[in-house]
């Protein structure tokens, strides 16, 4: 994959299959310290340590269709090769939380891409699902809540 923006498709669209009903996608440009922060936060089944620890196993997947998995070992590999990590915690029944770092100026360091084509395309394909999306850089958060636009256009639609 040759942008975070696709990792990120792929980590979420693993949250939907986890019945997950809101999804929360941060990202952090913070250029001072030189990092770049990816984080996705869902409430859907959530994983036991066991299978916490295979999640970045390439050879394992709970798909059914094909045996490797690649979305989460594809991510921590881009992480590390420019200094960063990957970090899974997860709580069954409840959440989980997938982190990745990036050294922010490192030249491996894969660009953002369309992080709106993705926004977007989860949001239209995946209606039932809350998404919120949180952009920092720098003193300033840009934030995108579907729940909030939803909301809104029922109470519109209500008058």
């Amino acid at each position: 994959m040759e942008d975070l923006s696709l990792h990120i498709l792929d980590i979420v669209e693993n949250s939907i299959r986890a019945l997950a009903k809101r999804i929360t996608i941060k990202i952090d440009e913070n250029i001072e310290k030189d990092w770049l922060t990816v984080q996705i936060e869902d409430n859907g089944q959530g994983m036991d340590k066991e299978t916490v620890k295979k999640a970045v196993d390439p050879f394992f997947t709970t798909k059914t269709t094909r045996r490797v998995g690649l979305g989460l070992p594809l991510l921590e590999q881009a992480a590390e090769e420019t200094g960063g990590k990957l970090q899974i915690t997860s709580e069954v029944g409840k959440k989980t939380r997938i982190r990745a770092t990036f050294r922010y100026n490192h030249p491996d360091r894969k660009p953002l891409g369309s992080i709106k084509e993705t926004l977007l395309s989860l949001a239209a394909g995946h209606p039932e699902v809350d998404f919120v999306y949180e952009h920092k850089r720098g003193k300033t958060t840009y934030r995108w809540d579907t729940k909030r636009i939803k909301d809104r256009k029922n109470d519109r639609s209500h008058h």
